[in-house]
């Protein structure tokens, strides 16, 4: 299989391009180096159903999934980390990721990325840098403060990240997930707003105290799915969170107030694993920009270095033989 992303160059931009390669060498120093698989969230698996959008997603959009009768998508749940055998009851293992392609047509297809904390620890790929290379230099051992709490102190909302709840669901299926970043949504019209996806699951939100958690398997979670969607399909809600113009939609680490309307863009349902899935998830990767008609990314400038990162760990990705 073939994807859009095999035929894009990497970007010009020499000094975006230096960045990117100093954090997945930093991704590798933190987790190790582990050919064929992602240097964050590497351990996963592919799901494969249908999107159908709502009338609603075709008022507030003109992309073509949000327009068209349905569309295939292939999702992947993960957990964090870059290392492939983290147990799944592991408190390291969230935030838990979920990405999502929407396959158009042949060699065409726009994509989710998200994960299970709403937001993130820094606003630039620097200051990404610079966290790594603090909680890498971090040793428990030694006296206080260390160099990642020296950062948190003088990066409050890195902290607030970092201290922010990260219970483990129950199941993949029983989580909400939150796009990173914020999009612009263009209508037939030109009319355009900005908005970050929400995914939740229909099962509803389930998360486990750490005493059920401690008790689990260490691949329970990847287990509970398999058994899910032999007993039936899997299904999410697609929304989008919809800023005001007063509110700040190039930065990840900005919360928007909760009152700021949902818009319900479709439903997502799962039916089957996708097969050769260890395969197909070393050659597939996600993109954080749309590269859609009708959806245009934010000046955020975390989603080009991202997406940098993504197409860099992938080419590095497939060079390495199958299991």
């Amino acid at each position: 299989m073939r994807y859009l992303r095999d035929l894009m160059p990497l970007p010009s931009d020499e000094k975006l391009l230096a960045l990117s390669h100093d954090l997945l060498k930093q991704f590798d120093t933190i987790f190790g180096l582990h050919p064929g698989f992602r240097p964050a969230h590497a351990k996963g698996v592919l799901f494969a159903g249908t999107f159908t959008p709502t009338s609603e997603a075709a008022a507030f959009s003109r992309a073509p999934h949000l327009n068209r009768e349905s569309t295939p998508v292939t999702l992947r749940f993960s957990n964090s980390t870059g290392i492939p055998l983290i147990p799944d009851n592991d408190p390291n293992a969230n935030p838990r990721g979920l990405a999502i392609r929407f396959n158009l047509a042949e060699h065409v297809h726009t994509d989710i990325v998200s994960h299970s904390t709403d937001g993130f620890p820094t606003r630039t790929g620097q200051e990404f840098l610079e966290f790594l290379q603090a909680v890498a230099a971090s040793d428990p051992s030694k006296p206080s403060p260390s160099p990642i709490e020296i950062f948190l102190g003088s990066h409050p909302k890195a902290l607030a990240f970092v201290q922010a709840p990260k219970p483990c669901p129950s199941s993949f299926a029983r989580e909400t997930y939150f796009g990173v970043t914020a999009m612009r949504f263009i209508t037939r019209d030109n009319v355009s707003r900005y908005g970050r996806y929400r995914i939740t699951p229909d099962a509803g939100n389930d998360h486990l105290d750490d005493a059920a958690a401690k008790n689990k398997d260490a691949n329970f979670l990847f287990d509970e799915l398999t058994e899910r969607i032999a007993g039936g399909p899997i299904s999410f809600q697609l929304l989008v969170q919809t800023a005001s113009e007063s509110d700040i939609v190039d930065d990840a680490t900005e919360h928007w107030p909760a009152e700021r309307p949902l818009v319900h863009l479709g439903k997502i349902v799962l039916v089957r694993p996708v097969p050769e899935n260890g395969h197909e998830q070393k050659k597939i990767i996600f993109d954080p920009i749309p590269r859609v008609d009708g959806i245009e990314p934010s000046d955020d400038p975390l989603l080009e270095l991202r997406a940098a990162i993504y197409l860099l760990s992938g080419r590095r990705r497939r060079q390495a033989p199958d299991a």
